[in-house]
């Protein structure tokens, strides 16, 4: 027999559960803030890296380059808007909107790490939670289905832990 009165079964190996204090690295309004920012980030470079999806196969599969202006080096007429034959060239002059796709997508990309980076930061999450956010404006529609999850799990975690924001 025991002294102790309430004699409590011992746990093997488990721990007693413990509150999970959370803390975030700003205000409820911050994070909302960030969130809207990656929302309207991760949406353009979904949207972009699409329009690269198909200037590459226009590209690669039928050497063709979306033009603006110029002249058409065949008949000498001036070229309004469409798709023009890369080599030999077909356009002359004008403005190359296939490489401007390029561009805007690299740059849109930059954009979006640094949204990702922003919540990642003020959500203090895992390193491996940055990368694969990240991952997302580089696989087609990833950025998209991201964006959805994302934006539900940092709701709901602001919901669950009203107390955890910084106060300033």
């Amino acid at each position: 027999m025991t002294d102790n009165p309430n004699p409590q079964p011992q746990q093997t190996g488990q721990r007693p559960e413990r509150p999970v204090k959370r803390r975030y690295g700003g205000t409820h309004a911050q994070i909302r803030s960030a969130l809207t920012f990656y929302k309207v980030t991760s949406w353009i470079t979904g949207v972009m890296l699409l329009l690269l999806c198909v200037e590459m196969i226009l590209r690669y599969g039928f050497n063709l380059f979306l033009f603006a202006g110029g002249t058409n080096t065949v008949t000498g007429e001036p070229f309004g808007f469409g798709l023009a034959q890369a080599e030999p060239a077909a356009v002359g002059g004008g403005v190359n909107l296939s490489i401007a796709v390029l561009i805007a997508h690299g740059w849109l990309y930059v954009l979006y790490l640094i949204a990702d980076f922003r919540l990642w930061s003020l959500m203090r999450w895992p390193f491996t939670r940055f990368i694969l956010i990240a991952l997302g404006g580089v696989i087609p529609l990833l950025s998209v289905i991201l964006e959805k999850k994302v934006h539900r799990e940092v709701e709901e975690d602001l919901a669950a832990h009203p107390e955890a924001a910084k106060r300033y």
